[in-house]
């Protein structure tokens, strides 16, 4: 009797957006990707180039010839983005970018915007997640309808960011209550600098059901793949390659094998070179563990 062949997840990475945004679906076919992450701007600044509508106009013919679907695209925000933020000039200035950043993703058709939800600075958990949610209402207010979804992502819990205890996504979904315009991206490295260990059948067991009674998988539209550098609960956010961290082979393992997960587009997050060659090692070493083997 054969074997069901096991549903692979589309699985990529974070890919340059060096020379434009249509330039990047070529780099991730050149390693094998059926997902893909990009930022739509420099990441580093608030403002940026505009995306030309010639970039606009291939950057779909692109990713066809790439071979990556476009549902299985999905962006990140710039780093200075908080809109959790007690600050005027931060706050007014995170808007602005993330308007202009939804109008990017709006015109490369994207499904999803990932971003963290932010650092309340001190000022508390309930205040800032009321002025993230006020913040992003206000956004939505301001932009038309398009496919774009805001993706709130798991976070390691440094200093005063919002978003490692799973129970913050929740509320802060609740609080901007615009379920038809925002979801949730799952981060493994966050979630375990968290707290959330997934290394056994009986922890992964533990922290997806929790996961699913409090943010619910139907919030969920993308994963990042990324290994950690430090140990369960250290709040800290250092990625590292599929394997070589604190979490391990059988972490991915039951991730890749979980039917919940089968159709969530997954990008890693960690360091390569030009040549993209760690890009290579590790969605090699995702798709083995998918398969169910080892390394």
């Amino acid at each position: 009797m054969k074997r069901k062949s096991a549903v692979l997840p589309p699985l990529g990475s974070h890919m340059s957006i060096a020379g434009g945004v249509d330039k990047a679906p070529a780099r991730a076919a050149s390693v094998g990707c059926t997902a893909m992450q990009i930022f739509v701007k420099n990441n580093n600044r608030w403002d940026g180039p505009p995306i030309t509508e010639e970039q606009a106009v291939r950057f779909p013919e692109e990713l066809a010839a790439a071979g990556i679907a476009p549902e299985n695209v999905f962006a990140h925000t710039g780093y200075l983005i908080n809109m959790a933020s007690p600050k005027e000039d931060v706050a007014a200035k995170s808007e602005a970018a993330l308007e202009d950043e939804f109008r990017r993703c709006f015109q490369l058709g994207l499904p999803g915007l990932v971003m963290h939800p932010g650092a309340h600075l001190g000022t508390g958990r309930e205040e800032g997640i009321a002025r993230v949610a006020e913040r992003v209402r206000r956004v939505f207010a301001r932009l038309p309808d398009g496919p774009t979804r805001l993706l709130l992502e798991t976070t390691a819990g440094t200093g005063t960011n919002l978003g490692a205890p799973f129970e913050d996504l929740a509320d802060l979904l609740a609080a901007i209550d615009r379920p038809e315009r925002t979801g949730v991206c799952l981060d493994t490295c966050h979630i375990f600098a968290a707290g959330h260990d997934i290394r056994t059948p009986e922890a992964y067991r533990r922290t997806m059901s929790h996961f699913g009674r409090i943010v619910g998988f139907g919030n969920l539209r993308a994963v990042h793949l990324n290994d950690s550098k430090h140990p369960l609960g250290s709040r800290k956010d250092r990625h590292e390659h599929i394997g070589e961290g604190h979490l391990g082979d059988e972490a991915f393992r039951l991730l890749l094998t979980d039917k919940r997960f089968a159709r969530i587009p997954m990008s890693l997050e960690t360091e390569k070179d030009k040549e993209m060659t760690e890009d290579r090692i590790n969605l090699e070493r995702l798709r083995r563990l998918a398969a169910g083997a080892g390394r």
